[in-house]
């Protein structure tokens, strides 16, 4: 593949309301990103995606678009958000933005339109259906539900029509079936690349097009979780390549697309391939819930994390692209999904060298790079996600004798909010993120895990990041560590992630234990290659004999690989 600016980028996710406030309204603003791009630069990144800041009554905290062309209140002005892109760029951070495309908010002025009337020209911009009457009972216009929880319908009781909203009920989803939502699509993206963001992380790009509006049978559920009725469907690739034709393919920029879980490696090829190219790259979710149950114990599937990394890399190999990363906005923290808290520090850098050594553009999510860990929700009125609120008011509506605590237990595991918690720059109030009140709690670790203390720490998570880094972009490996194939070895192990890169002559080789028991990695496991020498580790001892490594709890070990044949 030709090579592109943003393989060789290292990404950082910023969720703008839980990153940095700087008018004490417990809110993180845009200015707060402005004062913390030193920071950024320091860690080593040199692009930033942000989280939604479009004018929103913030129903989904942003994703539900009021106007795409004003910034919320809350997070600032138009103007401070050209001061950030300024600052970056004289940083050489380059600045992408979610593009949103499936929903507006109800708030919205198309959606204020569309409502009014059956013949109201706005009334296209939307999906509306009339109710189905059956044996004298109104029902909607389908059976299939919303991701986040309920029916994916809700009936507007001005023309008593339904429109559909696969998420939020204040979301109404656009009908990208009307010429005048693409024009309008086509006119805001082209406005926001002229300003001079570097591209788009597309949200819900998977979810454009719609089937054929008749009852999913699936399961018997009054709502049934058919996605298959409004993901992946073959007409979203036609509103991608028209928007790639009309807009990204005529600026130098990135476009990465969300297409969630289950979605196929043929799937994500015909989204972000060369033979297609409608985006450069595509998240799945397929690696995010790699778990199984071990003595009642959820435990890291290493196999099954193999599996994925490998099913996506080798289907993407000479085709495409891949993202790297181990968790965004709507997912658990990955240190309390695969580290171990028993050794905080050792399987956070260990965590850290599995995924940004392998093959791909990385991006880190706000706080991962010191080891924050999931909230300890434990009632209802802590949460402030729409998704976890609607989840655990629908258990206890549809359940009798479930307890809130039982509810929150269900479904706080796979809560969005634990990644949005509050930023934790320091050990005083609030964790440094605000001196007023703030939008939802900080956690009570936070004098302990904390930017400040890491920074000063040369043998901290933070700066073991740091120099992940540069090994990847500025040493002289970065050639292998960037363009190299990708191989696993010891496929079958369930207690070790190791891989190599390779680039003709030279190879690399990347060991990660996930066990808390100490392991060995033996050469045999490795055809053609001798050991060379250590180039990076998560302890400062390392050591390798001539046939094996020996790996204590959670060693991560990156060494040099001599070819034999």
């Amino acid at each position: 593949m030709k090579k592109k600016w943003w393989m060789e980028s290292f990404g950082y996710q910023i969720y703008i309301k839980s990153f940095y406030d700087t008018n004490s309204d417990g809110i993180g603003d845009l200015e707060g990103v402005y004062q913390k791009l030193d920071y950024l630069y320091e860690l080593g990144v040199n692009l930033i995606w942000l989280v939604p800041f479009y004018q929103s009554p913030m129903d989904d905290n942003g994703y539900d678009v009021s106007d795409f062309y004003e910034v919320a209140s809350e997070y600032g002005t138009l103007e401070t958000f050209k001061k950030v892109l300024d600052k970056a760029n004289k940083l050489n951070i380059r600045v992408i933005i979610d593009l949103i495309l499936n929903h507006t908010s109800d708030e919205h002025y198309w959606f204020q339109e569309s409502r009014k009337s059956l013949d109201n020209p706005y009334r296209e911009y939307y999906i509306w259906e009339p109710p189905r009457i059956i044996d004298g009972q109104e029902y909607e216009p389908t059976n299939w539900s919303s991701f986040f929880g309920g029916s994916c319908w809700k009936k507007d009781e001005i023309t008593g029509y339904y429109f559909m909203k696969i998420f939020s009920d204040k979301m109404p989803d656009l009908n990208w079936k009307s010429e005048n939502v693409r024009k309008e699509m086509i006119k805001m993206a082209k406005w926001w690349l002229d300003m001079g963001i570097s591209g788009f992380r597309i949200d819900a790009a998977s979810h454009l097009a719609r089937a054929p509006f008749v009852d999913s049978k699936m399961t018997k559920d009054r709502y049934v979780p058919d996605f298959s009725k409004y993901s992946n469907l073959p007409m979203v690739h036609e509103y991608l390549k028209m928007l790639d034709d009309e807009v990204f393919s005529k600026y130098d920029i990135m476009t990465v697309g969300e297409v969630g879980g289950g979605a196929s490696v043929e799937s994500g090829l015909r989204y972000a391939s060369k033979d297609y190219g409608q985006l450069d790259m595509v998240f799945n979710f397929d690696h995010n819930w790699c778990t199984k149950k071990v003595n009642g114990k959820e435990v890291t599937d290493v196999i099954k994390l193999k599996y994925v990394f490998r099913k996506w890399i080798y289907g993407f190999k000479g085709k495409g692209w891949n993202p790297l990363y181990w968790l965004n906005h709507d997912h658990p923290r990955v240190m309390s999904m695969y580290g171990d808290l028993n050794y905080f520090e050792k399987s956070a850098k260990m965590l850290a060298n599995t995924l940004y050594f392998v093959k791909g553009t990385p991006f880190i999510y706000q706080g991962e790079e010191i080891g924050m860990t999931n909230y300890p929700f434990t009632k209802l009125s802590e949460f402030r996600d729409v998704s976890t609120i609607n989840h655990i008011k629908l258990d206890l509506k549809n359940q009798p004798g479930v307890t809130e605590a039982e509810a929150v237990k269900w479904h706080v595991e796979h809560s969005r909010d634990h990644a949005r918690i509050p930023m934790q720059w320091n050990s005083l109030k609030n964790a440094g993120f605000t001196t007023g009140t703030p939008w939802i709690n900080v956690h009570p670790n936070y004098k302990d895990i904390n930017v400040e203390s890491q920074m000063k720490d040369l043998n901290s998570i933070w700066h073991h990041y740091k120099n992940i880094i540069n090994l990847k972009l500025h040493s002289k490996y970065r050639e292998v560590l960037i363009y190299g194939d990708f191989e696993i070895v010891d496929y079958h192990n369930p207690h070790n992630f190791s891989y190599i890169r390779r680039l003709k002559d030279e190879a690399i080789l990347v060991v990660n234990s996930f066990s808390n028991q100490n392991r060995r990695f033996m050469l045999s496991k490795l055809d053609g290659y001798e050991f060379g020498e250590i180039i990076f580790s998560n302890y400062q001892d390392s050591h390798i004999s001539p046939k094996s490594i020996p790996l204590r709890p959670y060693e991560a070990v990156v060494l040099s690989l001599k070819l034999t044949k």
